[in-house]
């Protein structure tokens, strides 16, 4: 048992903290459906990243940080002004473009390199496992920072989210939009580099998800999400090491169950 603790606390903090964070601003992006902005905006950050990989910098430089942060604002504002009261494109098919010329350009940029194998395997599954108590405590402040900045202005937000066509009668949308996108960018950024894309994800949508089937206030919604995120992290972690097996992808795998398994109580609890 002190094994397990020595081992796997600091990867159990660094879940619990995306947990947090993601949990909530999950809950946007379905009320918002544009599912899959999360690995649009992950593979923006990642193909920043890349370039600074390229040009000689370390992934874990500030040169390569600070250059996949402005390509994930660059994306944010892009998906701030390609939203429209009557869409002709829909927006999900613009982010769905964006993900697949990002991957595609990071694919092109690592053809050459003899290290680039690894460097996409790590971009996908990330490795939780490696993360330090400072990398955590960096990830804390960050998104504490976005957790406040969100509460502060929640009501401006949520109307957005909920309603972009009544929003827009009071409130200067793309603006919002934007602010939401910037800040949704900065999460992403810090946390694709620590957890990899199918990660992050997965704690963006299953706990929102989980949380819609049973809710419909947002209190309950983020209460059941990060009671969802929790679990998923306790399940997933301990399968890694009790199974030798890797840790993001257990976790993404424990999410999946949980998923599944609400789902069917939800439909019986449905039909009683």
């Amino acid at each position: 048992m002190s094994g397990f603790f020595g081992i796997m606390t600091v990867p159990f903090l660094a879940c619990l903290v995306l947990a947090g964070i993601h949990a909530y601003l999950g809950l946007h992006v379905i009320e918002r459906e544009i599912i899959f902005v999360d690995l649009a905006l992950a593979q923006i950050a990642i193909l920043g990243a890349t370039i600074g990989y390229v040009c000689g910098h370390g992934l874990d430089s500030a040169y390569s940080y600070w250059l996949s942060l402005g390509f994930t604002l660059v994306g944010a504002t892009i998906f701030s002004l390609t939203r429209y009261q009557k869409q002709r494109i829909p927006q999900e098919a613009i982010i769905g473009i964006t993900y697949a010329v990002s991957a595609a350009l990071m694919f092109l940029l690592l053809s050459r390199s003899g290290e680039g194998d690894e460097h996409l395997r790590a971009a996908i599954v990330g490795n939780v496992l490696l993360v330090t108590p400072a990398e955590v405590l960096k990830i804390a402040v960050i998104y504490s920072a976005i957790g406040v900045f969100h509460f502060v202005f929640r009501g401006r937000f949520l109307a957005v989210s909920k309603d972009h066509v009544q929003a827009s009668k009071s409130l200067n949308v793309r603006f919002w939009d934007f602010l939401f996108y910037a800040s949704f960018g900065v999460v992403v950024t810090s946390s694709v580099a620590i957890a990899g894309v199918l990660l992050v994800f997965s704690f963006l949508v299953v706990p929102a998800a989980c949380a819609v089937l049973f809710a419909d206030s947002v209190r309950s919604r983020l209460a059941i999400g990060w009671t969802i995120g929790f679990l998923g992290s306790v399940a997933g972690i301990t399968a890694s090491y009790v199974f030798d097996l890797p840790t993001g992808a257990s976790v993404v795998c424990a999410f999946g169950g949980i998923l599944l398994f609400l789902s069917i109580v939800k439909k019986v609890l449905t039909e009683i």
